[in-house]
């Protein structure tokens, strides 16, 4: 998601934001309510947003927080076409809520995404936003390639290879991705252990074209009826040299882009701030 729709987006999500007095404390509470929120999220019908919002509300129930606190339902006037008026459901929700219901939308969808780093971040710098979001697109990469490279081994085993020769058909793949560096030539490369994964490391964009290529080579094989381990490991190579011809017109080459951060790092920082959400959200007043 490039920084002007970040923007835009940022802009939009302010726009529909409302402000609270809590008589008890003095606080100001931020607030959104749904129907706001549902067009923004793309929710074309009120029927289909709700079943995310009581999602939510299980999920805030499953952690044992007050859902009170966080999920209000009330009543509106609306305008119908013909100027009559009625009244309508909504829900008032907290910044806490709007996150838990981003959580259960399709992080495929772009309003999603930035929804789910906009609620989970208290202060609207872009750049923290900006941040967040490419921290969860690269953890949501390299779990599409886990899945994919989890495919095609249970794929090839039913054609006569085993968990050593799925090994070496990956290993070969990545040489060729990598212009004639071996996997373990690439971790030597950019300083990383022998017992983790080179694609724990590997920026958005190379752990992107490795999964490519091995949904290519998943396909094939079931497409093309692929047997032994020879066969399948030329697939591969020629999906990889693919995709590296690919990347080579525009002017990339994976094997010189630098290192990116442990992905275990990232998970535990994006869990870690999941878990302050909650605390760091102001409360809805008492009724």
């Amino acid at each position: 998601m490039d920084k002007q729709r970040i923007i835009q987006y940022q802009s939009d999500f302010d726009k529909i934001a409302h402000f609270i007095n809590n008589e008890d404390n003095g606080e100001q509470v931020e607030v959104w309510f749904a129907r706001e929120l549902q067009d923004l999220l793309g929710y074309a019908r009120w029927e289909n947003f709700l079943v995310a919002v009581h999602r939510a509300v299980d999920s805030c129930k499953t952690q044992s927080i007050n859902i009170d606190d966080h999920f209000r339902e009330v009543t509106k006037m609306v305008e119908l076409g013909s100027g009559a008026r009625r009244e309508v459901s909504d829900f008032m929700l907290t910044r806490y809520a709007c996150y838990l219901i981003a959580q259960n939308g399709d992080p495929k969808k772009e309003e999603i995404a930035f929804a789910q780093s906009y609620f989970a971040i208290q202060t609207r710098k872009i750049e923290l936003i900006e941040e967040r979001i490419n921290l969860l697109a690269r953890l949501e990469t390299r779990d599409r390639l886990r899945t994919s490279e989890k495919q095609l081994s249970q794929n090839i085993y039913e054609r006569g290879v085993d968990d050593k020769g799925f090994g070496r058909i990956r290993s070969k793949g990545d040489t060729v991705l990598f212009g004639g560096n071996t996997t373990d030539d690439m971790k030597n490369r950019l300083g990383i252990k022998s017992n983790r994964p080179l694609a724990d490391f590997l920026p958005t964009l190379t752990i992107a074209a490795k999964n490519l290529a091995t949904e290519l080579t998943n396909y094939n094989v079931e497409e093309k009826k692929l047997f032994g381990e020879q066969a399948i490991t030329f697939e591969h190579e020629q999906n990889n040299q693919t995709v590296r011809e690919t990347l080579g017109k525009r002017g990339i080459k994976p094997e010189e882009l630098p290192v990116a951060e442990d992905i275990k790092k990232v998970e535990r920082r994006v869990a870690s701030n999941e878990k302050v959400i909650e605390k760091t959200t102001r409360k809805l007043p008492k009724k």
